[in-house]
C-alpha cells in the first residue's frame, strides 16, 4: 500500500460513491455516513478518521488498502472482499460482513462490537490486540486466522471450517460451539477453563 505522500486526497468532505474503480484515494476524516458504494473497488486507498455509521458497502472490494482510526455503527460489508488490508485502531459495531471473502487482512487494535461473519471465507488473516464482541462465525470458513491478544466476549462457532485457526493467544468469553472447532488450536490453560463448556456441548455428565 503507498503511503499517503503517493495518494491522491479524495475532493470532497462527504463520500459519494460514481466511480466503478477508485484508485490511490486518500480519505482522510471523509464522512461515509450513510453512503452507498455497493459494488466499487477500491484499490490502495487509505482511510483515516473516517465515519462509516449506516455506510453500505455490499459486494465491495478492497485491495492493498489501509483503515485507520475509523468508526460507524452499522456498517454493511455483506459479501465484500477484502485483500491484503489492514484496519488499525478502529471503533465499529453492528458489522454485517456474512458472506464475505477476505484474505491477508490484518486487524489490530480496537474494537468491534457484534462481527456478523457468518458464511464468510476468511484466509490468512490476523486479529492483534483488539477486542471483539458476539463475533458469528457460524457457517464461516476461516484457514490460517490467529487471534493474538485478543478478547473474544460471546464468540459463536458451529457448522464451518475451522482449519488452523488459532485461538491460543486469546481471552474467550462465554464462547458456544466449542465442539465444532475441529482444527482449532487452543492453549492448555484455556481447554481446561473451558471444559464445563465442552462438556455440556458435547452431552458429557461430569460427576463431582
Amino acid at each position: 500500500m503507498p503511503s499517503p505522500a503517493d495518494q491522491r486526497p479524495f475532493p470532497a468532505g462527504a463520500f459519494e460513491g460514481r466511480d466503478l474503480d477508485l484508485d490511490g484515494y486518500h480519505f482522510e476524516g471523509t464522512d461515509f455516513t450513510g453512503a452507498h458504494a455497493e459494488g466499487l473497488a477500491f484499490l490502495e486507498c487509505s482511510l483515516v478518521g473516517c465515519a462509516l455509521d449506516g455506510a453500505a458497502l455490499d459486494g465491495s472490494r478492497w485491495s492493498e488498502c489501509g483503515w485507520d482510526r475509523v468508526h460507524g455503527v452499522g456498517v454493511s460489508l455483506a459479501q465484500a472482499t477484502l485483500v491484503e488490508t489492514r484496519i488499525e485502531d478502529s471503533r465499529l459495531a453492528a458489522v454485517s460482513a456474512w458472506g464475505s471473502s477476505w484474505r491477508g487482512v490484518t486487524v489490530r487494535g480496537g474494537k468491534v462490537d457484534w462481527l456478523n461473519l457468518r458464511g464468510a471465507t476468511l484466509r490468512d488473516v490476523s486479529f492483534l490486540d483488539c477486542v471483539i464482541t458476539e463475533l458469528d462465525a457460524q457457517e464461516a470458513t476461516l484457514e490460517r486466522v490467529t487471534f493474538e491478544g485478543c478478547r473474544l466476549v460471546a464468540p459463536e462457532f458451529g457448522r464451518g471450517r475451522y482449519a488452523g485457526v488459532d485461538l491460543s493467544g486469546a481471552e474467550l468469553c462465554a464462547p458456544q460451539g466449542l465442539a465444532a472447532l475441529r482444527g482449532a488450536t487452543l492453549g492448555r490453560g484455556q481447554l481446561l477453563g473451558l471444559a464445563e463448556e465442552l462438556a455440556l456441548e458435547l452431552g458429557i455428565s461430569v460427576a463431582d
